[in-house]
């Protein structure tokens, strides 16, 4: 099932960065323009002579970057992933035109405090947001009105993805703070950071941050447990479904 030119573009990998057996990082010229906001996520797939597979993926690169960037998970059991992970450098991919979601970054709202927690892949609407500002400053066009206060949660700590590149970020621009977390430390002897699941740092940062109803947006991208459990925790303190954007990552059902 050849794709119909008028909808996809021809996309192709650039380069690929491994950091497991299951999670992998790769970098793809999309083939044509292609417009997004900072959050919103691109639909890759595969096409053969049969069918076309397909599936969503947000985007971790920024407007302003010429090639696209996706940070990926296995799921051995599902019909694309499998096959993107097989994929080298060189192939071919199928990419939508259009970009798609609403996690994007609220700047116009006098709340100028967001509150982006994450699991895994989860990350990559907020490395979007941290890539964006960061070129927004660096040309004089944002000035630290808006902070971003980033939680990202993983069972190891080769599963945070860009933590090396955000740890760096926060070191040299005031409006980002990151705090990575890993659940299983027994499989990760040498990390020293924060441990426990994500949504268990919810009220601690809130409250170390000063981060309140009024003066806060919550984001929350990945695993759908920890976002209905963190929704339970930020509405338990004050938090409406309006401050709240989310986006659950199904894995299973790939």
């Amino acid at each position: 099932m050849p794709p119909a030119g008028d909808k996809f573009f021809s996309a192709r990998i650039l380069d690929r960065r491994d950091m497991s057996n299951d999670l992998w990082v790769i970098r793809v010229d999309p083939g044509g323009e292609f417009k997004y906001l900072p959050g919103q996520y691109a639909t890759l797939g595969i096409a053969s002579e049969e069918k076309r597979f397909e599936r969503p993926y947000s985007i971790a690169s920024a407007p302003h970057e010429k090639f696209l960037e996706f940070f990926l998970e296995l799921v051995p059991k599902g019909q694309l992933t499998p096959r993107l992970h097989a994929a080298a450098v060189g192939s071919q991919l199928t990419l939508r035109k259009a970009a798609k979601g609403n996690l994007t970054l609220d700047l116009s709202s006098l709340r100028t405090n967001h509150l982006l927690i994450s699991t895994v892949t989860g990350v990559c609407p907020f490395v979007s947001y941290f890539r964006h500002l960061q070129s927004e400053s660096k040309q004089a066009r944002f000035h630290g009105e808006h902070k971003l206060f980033l939680l990202q949660g993983a069972s190891r700590s080769w599963e945070l993805g860009y933590a090396d590149e955000l740890v760096r970020g926060a070191a040299e621009f005031p409006w980002l703070t990151y705090i990575p977390t890993v659940s299983r430390p027994w499989e990760d002897k040498t990390w020293t950071g924060e441990k426990g699941r994500v949504d268990d740092l919810v009220r601690k940062y809130t409250d170390l941050w000063n981060l309140t109803p009024e003066n806060t947006r919550v984001y929350l991208c990945g695993n759908p447990e920890m976002i209905e459990n963190t929704k339970g925790i930020v509405k338990r303190r004050g938090w409406q479904n309006e401050t709240i954007k989310e986006e659950a990552f199904f894995v299973v059902r790939d």
